[in-house]
């Protein structure tokens, strides 16, 4: 089964939609690239992802991102939702990624660990804030 869902501009909802800071537009759409490709790719454990990573000096710049896209359903209640890249519209799992993301890159500690303790099961929290602070640390342009 796919664990991500790749949703067209039509499939938005009718709740206002997430903003997510423009600086960081880049990022997510650098993100929704990675989801696509991970579409295809074998469904990955999150420990064990987290167990390659840590171990590898000068990994490739996207390898972060990649892990966390094929791990995500395994640590949240459903299936998140990335949209096409280039779309302007922002679905909840992005946003909540990117906020992850900025407080990582900001150094706020309490936000971000707020952030994952909102979404994330406490057995996945590590692993998952690992993998965001590996990602805010890959793009140093924001």
């Amino acid at each position: 089964m796919n664990p991500l869902r790749i949703c067209s501009n039509y499939e938005i909802s009718a709740s206002p939609p997430p903003q997510i800071p423009f600086a960081w537009h880049g990022v997510l759409n650098r993100l929704r690239i990675i989801a696509l490709e991970c579409r295809a790719a074998a469904h990955a454990d999150l420990f064990e992802a987290c167990a390659l990573l840590s171990h590898k000096q000068g990994i490739a710049h996207d390898a972060h991102a990649r892990a966390l896209l094929k791990c995500l359903r395994q640590a949240i209640a459903q299936k998140p939702i990335f949209y096409q890249p280039g779309t302007t519209a922002v679905s909840f799992d992005e946003a909540w990624l990117v906020q992850g993301l900025a407080a990582a890159k900001a150094g706020d500690h309490d936000s971000f660990a707020f952030f994952i303790r909102s979404r994330v099961p406490k057995i996945h929290q590590r692993h998952i804030a690992f993998l965001i602070k590996g990602i805010s640390d890959k793009f140093p342009q924001v």
